[in-house]
C-alpha cells in the first residue's frame, strides 16, 4: 500500500482512506475474528446479526460459522457499551469497557425517558435482586418483569429492567446472535458469564484504540463514538500528534501511528452491515458519508441500513431479500454505478450470499 507524509491539513480523501485503512475495508485483512473484534473495539450489535456481514466483508477467509462458535464459547459477548448500544466486543473487553462506560449508562437513565418509571427505586437494591435471579439462571426482560414488578409496584416494570440493563454489566446470553438462530433476548450478568469480576483500565487507553481504529478524530468524534463527556481533558493530557481538517477543526492520532494512506488509491466497491460503526462513530461523518444522503440511510426511527461504498464512500443501500428458496441481495444506489462497481458488487454480493445462505437453492444480485 503506496502511503505518504500527511500535511497539516487532512481532505476527505485522506479522512476516508485512513478510516478505511484502520477499518479494515481497504483490503480484506489476514486477521482472526477475534482479532479484528479487539481491534475495532467491537461491533454493533443493535440487530443481532449485523456482526456476521461486518466480518466477512473485511475479513479474508471468514466464516459465519466462525463468530458462532466464538459466542458460544464465551470469547465475545453481546453487552451494552457506547452510546449505550449493543456491542459484540471481546470478553476481555466487556470487562475493560464497562467500567468506563457507565457514567454514560447512568445519565441515559437519569435525563432519558426510562427515569421517571423507576423514580424511588433504591438502585443498590434492585441491582441486587436482579443479580440473584440472573446468576440462578439466565433471565429474560419478560421473565424480569414479572419476577421483580411487584417488589417495586410504583416502578414501571419495563423501565425498571432497561434501568437495570444500564445500571449493572448484563449480556445477552446465546443463542441470542447466533447466526441462523432467532433467539430471544435473556440476561446474565458478565462477572458470571465470564467467570471474572470487571478489570481496571483510563480513558486515556480507550482514546488511545478509539484512534487505532477510528482517527485520526476530533475530541467530539471521539465523544460521539463513545457517548461520553468531557474528554477534552483526556486529550490533553495526551503525547497525540496534531491536525486539522479543511474546515480548521483540530484531530488527533497516535503518535506512533502508520503513515497515512495516499487519499488517491483505488478502493473497489464494498457491502457494509447495516448498524456499522463505519458511519456510527464520527460527530463529522462527512469522511464516509455524505450530508444529502444521511436520511437514505438513517431513518427516522433509530434504523441504520446496510450501505455499499463505491471509490470508499457511501453510494447505495442493500438489504437480503429471502424468498421461496431464493435468496438475494437487493441494491439500491444512489447514481448509476459505472459497470466495473456494478460487476464488483455482483461478484461480491454472491461471495456474500454463499457465505450467508449456503443452503438457498438461487443466489440472486438485485440493482434498483
Amino acid at each position: 500500500m503506496h502511503r505518504t507524509t500527511p500535511p497539516a491539513v487532512l481532505g476527505r480523501r485522506t479522512l476516508n482512506r485512513a478510516l478505511l485503512d484502520r477499518q479494515l475495508l481497504l483490503s480484506r485483512a489476514a486477521m482472526s475474528p477475534l482479532e479484528a473484534v479487539g481491534h475495532l473495539l467491537g461491533l454493533q450489535s443493535q440487530a443481532p446479526h449485523s456482526a456476521y456481514p461486518a466480518l466477512w466483508t473485511r475479513l479474508d477467509g471468514f466464516a459465519f460459522a466462525d463468530l458462532s462458535r466464538l459466542l458460544l464459547d464465551r470469547a465475545v459477548v453481546r453487552i451494552a457499551l457506547m452510546r449505550g448500544t449493543v456491542h459484540l466486543v471481546r470478553a476481555d473487553d466487556a470487562l475493560l469497557l464497562r467500567p468506563l462506560l457507565q457514567p454514560l449508562l447512568d445519565r441515559q437513565i437519569e435525563r432519558g425517558t426510562w427515569g421517571p418509571g423507576v423514580r424511588g427505586v433504591d438502585r443498590d437494591e434492585a441491582v441486587a435482586a436482579c443479580r440473584a435471579l440472573v446468576e440462578a439462571e439466565p433471565r429474560t426482560p419478560g421473565e424480569l418483569r414479572e419476577l421483580l414488578g411487584p417488589r417495586w409496584p410504583d416502578a414501571d416494570p419495563a423501565s425498571l429492567v432497561n434501568a437495570l440493563r444500564n445500571w449493572m454489566p448484563l449480556v445477552q446470553v446465546p443463542p441470542r446472535g447466533v447466526w441462523g438462530i432467532a433467539g430471544r433476548t435473556a440476561y446474565t450478568t458478565a462477572e458470571s458469564w465470564l467467570g471474572r469480576p470487571p478489570a481496571g483500565s483510563d480513558l486515556r487507553a480507550l482514546v488511545r484504540r478509539y484512534l487505532a481504529a477510528f482517527g485520526p478524530a476530533s475530541v467530539a468524534d471521539a465523544q460521539k463514538w463513545s457517548g461520553l463527556t468531557g474528554l477534552r481533558q483526556v486529550f490533553a493530557a495526551m503525547e497525540l500528534r496534531t491536525y486539522r481538517d479543511e474546515n480548521g477543526r483540530v484531530l488527533y492520532d497516535a503518535p506512533d501511528a502508520a503513515p497515512l494512506p495516499d487519499p488517491d488509491l483505488p478502493v473497489a466497491a464494498r457491502f457494509v452491515a447495516d448498524f456499522d460503526n463505519l458511519l456510527l462513530s464520527h460527530a463529522d461523518r462527512s469522511r464516509i458519508l455524505a450530508e444529502e444522503h444521511v436520511g437514505r440511510v438513517m431513518t427516522a426511527n433509530g434504523i441504520v441500513r446496510g450501505t455499499v461504498l463505491v471509490d470508499g464512500f457511501v453510494a447505495g443501500t442493500w438489504s437480503t431479500v429471502r424468498e421461496r428458496g431464493t435468496a438475494a441481495v437487493a441494491v439500491v444506489p444512489f447514481a448509476s454505478l459505472r459497470a466495473a462497481d456494478r460487476a464488483t458488487l455482483e461478484e461480491e454480493g454472491r461471495r456474500l450470499l454463499a457465505a450467508s445462505d449456503p443452503e438457498a437453492d438461487r443466489h440472486d444480485v438485485r440493482f434498483a
